[in-house]
């Protein structure tokens, strides 16, 4: 069946959602019925490209395709474009919807990504589109805080009352993670960050490695906080996303480690939740 240039419209008390084949058609639809603040949902990959396009509607929020992320991202890019402008946004996972087929990916897409925005009116990873659009429109999903450090409690050991905790940057640490959390944080792990360590004390860390750098600066607070007893891991930042302590949790994997860690059993290569658990002790 070929693609169709006039959107899906589905409406209820709540507002509108617009359902395309393609980003393309967005310009030329609006340009014959100018709207805005409508839920707009495209088939097409969610770069900063199709953002442009879409963006020509004004929506109050909209919902991709990932295509698989691909290099440097460009699948996903303009849901931080669109984050720059306010507007939450949010991309579905390939495997799950038809590319041009705005009605699939409506019905059965599953999102694998949101920006901040998104995630403030509390859409998540593993939501369907058509759930997704509708609490973009409704707002029901909205949670009561959020915690613009994204703080994530993933794991705690009963018996020591210790917690794998993630939050996006060290300098987010608060006074109950001295030692006693393992923070994975989602920044390097170079000099600059040493001060931190020794003012919170985590009773470990995981951070990224920040693609390592000149002369190694990416990993060098892992060394320089030995002497303080404080045990340091780093993730690759081709494995997991710098800015997002919950991406260096799941994603990551190990790429170095100072002695202490390593003499609780954390290995290069791991996985950082493997790793995580070494660290907990």
């Amino acid at each position: 069946m070929a693609s169709s240039h006039t959107p899906t419209i589905h409406e209820d008390s709540a507002g509108r959602t617009l359902v395309f084949d393609s980003a393309t058609y967005v310009q030329d639809h609006v340009a014959q019925h100018p709207c805005q603040g409508d839920v707009v949902v495209n088939a097409s990959y969610s770069g900063v490209l199709c953002a442009r396009m879409v963006m020509a509607a004004k929506p109050k929020a909209v919902i991709g395709l990932d295509c698989a992320i691909g290099k440097d991202g460009a699948g996903i890019a303009g849901l931080w474009f669109y984050e720059a402008l306010d507007v939450p946004a949010a991309a579905v996972d390939t495997s799950t919807a038809e590319m041009g087929n705005g009605a699939d990916l409506y019905d059965n897409g599953i999102i694998s990504r949101v920006n901040d925005a998104a995630q403030k009116l509390g859409i998540v990873p593993g939501m369907r589109a058509r759930e997704a659009a509708q609490a973009f429109k409704t707002g029901a999903l909205k949670p009561r805080d959020f915690d613009p450090h994204r703080r994530l409690v993933v794991h705690t050991d009963e018996g020591s009352g210790r917690s794998i905790v993630c939050t996006d940057s060290i300098a987010f640490a608060l006074p109950q993670d001295r030692e006693r959390n393992v923070l994975c944080t989602a920044g390097h792990t170079g000099r600059s960050v040493v001060g931190y360590f020794r003012q919170f004390r985590p009773w470990a860390f995981i951070c990224s490695d920040g693609g390592i750098g000149k002369n190694d600066s990416g990993i060098s607070a892992l060394k320089e906080v030995e002497a303080d007893g404080i045990a340091g891991a780093s993730v690759s930042a081709l494995s997991a996303r710098m800015g997002d302590g919950q991406s260096t949790y799941f994603d990551g994997v190990i790429s170095a480690a100072n002695s202490v860690a390593m003499a609780r059993g954390v290995r290069v290569g791991q996985t950082a939740r493997e790793a995580a658990l070494h660290l907990l002790g």
